[in-house]
Parts: structure tokens; sequence; C-alpha cells
């Protein structure tokens, strides 16, 4: 298991960027893939982004791809979330998530652990 605690989240006009961090605690940080996902009032939660054990591949939502990005630095046991051109439709609770072993880590996919969400609203 590994424990997450979201930060960064807050109130920024459309257009603006925000980033987002995970700080995790437990052993062996890198041997799990992490994603982010959101859930937005009255909506269901809904895939954002991904990233594996060694950063080099990262997956998104077409609906925030080429304006999010994720990152991970495990010697910090950190997940950044680079919100940028920000939409008021991104307004939403932001929570990361951690997946330990193989297998899919987009939509419908299972993680293990989860953070207790930053939330993020967008103003028009």
């Amino acid at each position: 298991q590994v424990q997450l605690v979201e930060s960064g989240g807050g109130l920024v006009q459309a257009g603006g960027s925000l980033r987002l961090s995970c700080a995790a605690s437990g052993r062996s940080f890198n041997a799990y893939a992490m994603g982010w996902f959101r859930q937005a009032p009255g909506k269901e939660r809904e895939f954002v982004a991904a990233i594996r054990w060694g950063g080099g591949s990262q997956f998104y939502a077409i609906s925030v791809k080429g304006r999010f990005t994720i990152s991970r630095d495990n010697a910090k046991n950190t997940v950044y979330l680079q919100m940028n051109s920000l939409k008021p439709e991104d307004t939403a609770v932001y929570y990361c998530a951690a997946k330990l072993g193989m297998g899919t880590v987009g939509p419908g996919s299972h993680y293990d652990s989860w953070g207790q969400g930053a939330q993020v609203t967008v103003s028009s």
C-alpha cells in the first residue's frame, strides 16, 4: 500500500494554469504506476492521465490531451499534473491514484490506492 496526498488545487481563470502534486509515502513508490482522475459535480469519476514506473510512458484522456502533462519524480516520491489552458469544464475534484503491478492504466483500470482529492475550480 501507498498513502497519497494531493496539493496544488485552487481557483484559476479560464486559460490559466495549475500544477497538482501528489506526495506518496510507503515502500517502493517506483513500483507503482500512477494516475490522475477527476470528478465534476453531478458526474462520474473519469480518467485524466497515467504514467508508468519509469515515467517514459504517459497516457491521457482525449479531453485533456495537449493541455495536461503528467510526470513523476521517484526520488521525491511525487507525481505531478501540470494543467495548462484550463477550461471551466475542467472544474472538478482531482484524485491521484496508485496501481501496483502490471496491467492497463487508462479508463476503467483498477487502482490500489487513492488520495483524498484536490479541488480545482476554473472560472469563465
